[in-house]
Order: C-alpha cells, then structure tokens, then sequence
C-alpha cells in the first residue's frame, strides 16, 4: 500500500503554461506571481481564475487599491476569457483599500479571513501584495510582524483548502521577502525593451512538488490573453503523434533535378538552397509545393519578410487560395525561436502537411526579436530538430552574396544542420550574368557532383546540360571545373 499523496495538478488555461509548470498548477498551494509593472502579473492571475473558478469552487479576488476595482475590469474585460456572467457569482471582487491604509496586517488578516469565512472559496487572489507590504512599513505600528502575517496567511488557506495567489511588484529576485520562503510556487515575469520590440519572459524559480521547466520562456499578450511558449521538448506530450515519415523520395517539381539529387529529396530530410538575390531560390521553392500538391500532399510555407503578399508567386498564392498550402506570416517584431516553432508546428498538424518551406532563413534571422539573433545559429538549430520531429520535408532558402569565384552555403556557419544542399550562383559569360546549379550534399545518398546551367521563365526553372571543362570565366577567374573542386570539398567538410 502506497502511503504517497496524490496531488491534484489544476490546467490553468494559460496555452504552454501548464507544460512550463511541469503538468499544471499543484492545488491548495500558496503561490507568488512577481515581477516589475507591466508585465502582466494582473492578466495572468485573471486567466487562470476565469479558468478555474465556478459557483460551486468560486473565487475571490482581493484588490489592494486607491479606487474600486472596477477600473480593473475594465481593462481585463478586453480579453476573450474575460466573462462578465462569473462576476459576482462564481468570482467576487473585495476592496482590501482601507484596511490596508491602516497598515495593520492584524486588520488586513481579519478582513481576509471574515470574507474566506464568508464565500468558502477554492481560489484567493491578494493584488497587490507588495502594497499591503509598503503600507504597513510606512505606520509605526509596533505590532506588525510580516514574517508572521505571511506564516498565518500561508497556513490558513492551505487549512481552507484554497489555492492562493499573492500577485507583487519586485523587480530583482535579492529583494528580501519572507513570502518568498512560505511560497510553494513563485513564478517571475520579466520584461525588456530593445529598439522596437518588448520581449516578455516567464521563470518558474519554484514550485514545490513537481519537476518544473527551467530556464526562462517567452510569452506573448495578445487579445485571448497570455500564451506562453513552451520549448519544443515539452511540446511533445501535448501535440499529437509525430506524422510517421514514409520510405521514400519526394519530386522536386523541376525537370532533372530529381536526377541531381539520386532520385529525388528522401522523405523527411531538411535541404537547404542557398543562393544569390535573383537566383530562383524562392521559384523553386514553390516548386516544391507544387509538386507536393499534385501528389496529393498538403504544405506549409513560412515567410518572415516585412510584405509577404508582394513576395509569394501566383503558383503559392494559388495553393494557399485553396488550402492545399498553409502560410506562416508573422511580422510581429519581437518573435521567440519558441513562437515560431510553434506556429510552424500548429500549422503543420493543422494540415497534416509533410513539406514545409522557410522562405528566407534572412528574413527569418530579422523576424526574432533583437536578443534573440545574437543565438541565431542555436534558434536555426532548434526550428530544424522540431521540424523533423514532425516527420516533414522541410526546404530553406538562405540569402548569399555571390563572390563569383567563392563556393559558400550560408552566412550562418550551419550547413552542416542540414541533410541536403542545394547551391545556386552566377557566372560572367561575354558580359551576361548565366545562372548554375549543384547539389553539395545528399546525406547517406549518392548524387551528382555537376554544376548545370538552368534559366527561369515564365514555365518555371529549367535546368540545362552540365557545363564542359574547358569553359572559364573572363577576366582570369577560375575555372567551372576548379569551382567544382572547391564545391566538393566544402560539402565534405560541411557534411
């Protein structure tokens, strides 16, 4: 016989929050939400009370202000869990204002306790805490104990059986609190100003009981509220089953280009086509999806540039008109590698779409937010380990300045995340600009080791026969077959 408690975990309806807290809220915990003004400690704790509280399990919601709270709901009724219907049946508001002007925590306890007495509620709220705090520091009142009143306050919710949350302003985790000590849970909300874009981040630095996730996780306020993103590990449980990659290849949708690759793209791989502005990178992405469509295969394509409209072709514009081709278009400029990967992963499971395209990994680098890019190579790294939990064919573009006479595959150093290259470049031929395409790198896979020329009209992109030895480029440069030498050895070294 066990002689283990089982502890109940409440959903606090909060998206990603309950992964974060390791499988929800413990219940009859005694939990501090903290963190400087503005970072939404207040729409925090009304989601998860809209959320939990009934007429049967109500709620009670102690204000510690100036005024009623009625200035308060009415910013907290913007939001789409906001339900005026539970107001004054399955949640009461309590002005604690006079009694904590007083700055008697004996007059502030009594007044909590006759209105717990009174409702029998399964969820207290105390906002602000910290206020009831300043104010009895500010009367010399010689019978304040804030250690004790925090003690008290503690053990007599957890005796009601009540889940509470005392919701403060702090603004460093040194500042000496004993509440920090009663706390079974603290969740500390941050936020940051950089340029243009506030980042807001989520730590659970406790939570007694349960293994939570560490680390800080971004979350965004929006007109449903908070949603918390989760880092793609914890996602698995609470999406569902991965898509079960086929054996197989895929078509390209461009003539001969299958015969580059030894038979085509192998399912579930991640390739990269890397290129100069102007090359067909994004045509040949959206051959891509074409030829997904045709086979019958839905698709999603991701695209981070500041006008996208203007930047899908008629063919992807067609596709997402239709729904065969899902689009991910967030211009939001203070995006999280978390954010995006969720996106991408609703989407596809939306769908059940098996080929993604990230149409530009450049325009993707200046869609995350400022503190973000400086990680850019462990963001990329992190968005294709999650793609391929899905069990997708992913196809990336990356934006190169083309040297002429250098062979490289991305500015970021991360080829080598990638299972298959694709390069495109130009060449100066009798003052023409002429385009080539090579395969770099088929992981596990033989493939062609030959730079083609292709052209693009209004068709699309057609590759043409391999170009021969002896031809050069003007002005001394090397070589096509000395270019090929150098591709070769860079997509070993890459692989």
């Amino acid at each position: 016989m066990s002689s283990k408690v089982t502890i109940n975990r409440l959903a606090t309806g909060v998206p990603g929050l309950d992964e974060v807290l390791g499988g929800g809220l413990p219940e009859f915990s005694f939990n501090l939400i903290a963190g400087p003004p503005g970072c939404g400690k207040t729409t925090l704790a009304h989601q998860i009370m809209f959320k939990l509280a009934t007429p049967e399990r109500p709620a009670l919601y102690f204000t510690v202000l100036g005024e009623p709270p009625l200035k308060m709901l009415r910013y907290q009724q913007q939001f789409a869990f906001f339900d005026s219907q539970a107001v004054n049946g399955a949640i009461h508001y309590i002005n604690l204002g006079d009694d904590t002007q007083a700055g008697d925590l004996n007059q502030v306890l009594r007044r909590i306790v006759a209105e717990v007495e009174r409702h029998a509620p399964a969820l207290v709220f105390v906002d602000s805490f910290r206020s009831v705090v300043l104010a009895s520091e500010t009367q010399a009142n010689p019978n304040n104990n804030l250690p004790q009143f925090v003690q008290q306050l503690g053990m007599l919710m957890t005796s009601w059986q009540a889940t509470t949350f005392l919701i403060g302003e702090y603004f460093t985790e040194t500042d000496s609190s004993p509440v920090f000590t009663v706390a079974d849970g603290l969740i500390w909300l941050r936020q940051s100003v950089l340029r243009n874009s506030m980042v807001r981040k989520m730590e659970i630095m406790k939570m007694r009981g349960q293994p939570t996730l560490p680390g800080l996780h971004t979350f965004r306020i929006g007109p449903a509220g908070i949603q918390v993103f989760a880092p793609v590990a914890s996602l698995e449980g609470s999406h569902q089953e991965p898509l079960t990659a086929p054996v197989g290849r895929l078509r390209m949708g461009v003539p001969l280009l299958d015969e580059m690759l030894g038979g085509g793209l192998p399912r579930g791989y991640s390739l990269l086509v890397a290129g100069p502005s102007g090359s067909g990178k994004s045509m040949l992405a959206a051959a891509f999806l074409a030829e997904g469509a045709r086979a019958g295969e839905t698709g999603v394509i991701a695209v981070f540039e500041q006008r996208p409209n203007r930047l899908r072709s008629p063919q992807v514009a067609e596709l997402i008109a239709s729904g065969q081709v899902g689009v991910v278009d967030s211009r939001a400029p203070d995006l999280s590698i978390d954010e995006v990967v969720l996106l991408l992963i609703t989407e596809i499971q939306r769908l059940k779409a098996s080929r993604v395209v990230i149409d530009s990994l450049s325009g993707f680098e200046l869609a995350l937010a400022p503190s973000f890019r400086q990680d850019f190579r462990e963001s990329l790294a992190r968005l294709v380990t999650a793609l391929a939990q899905t069990g997708v064919s992913v196809l990336m573009t990356s934006e190169l300045e083309d040297r002429y006479t250098d062979l490289r595959f991305s500015p970021y150093g991360t080829a080598f995340l990638t299972d298959a290259i694709i390069v495109q470049r130009y060449i100066e031929v009798e003052s023409r600009l002429r385009r080539l395409m090579a395969v770099v790198k088929v992981r596990g896979s033989a493939h062609s080791d030959q730079l083609r020329e292709f052209t693009i009209d209004d068709s699309g992109i057609r590759i043409g026969e391999r170009l021969s030895d002896q031809e050069g480029l003007l002005g001394g440069r090397p070589t096509r077959k000395r270019a090929v030498h150098r591709a070769e050895a860079q997509g070993d070294e890459n692989a």
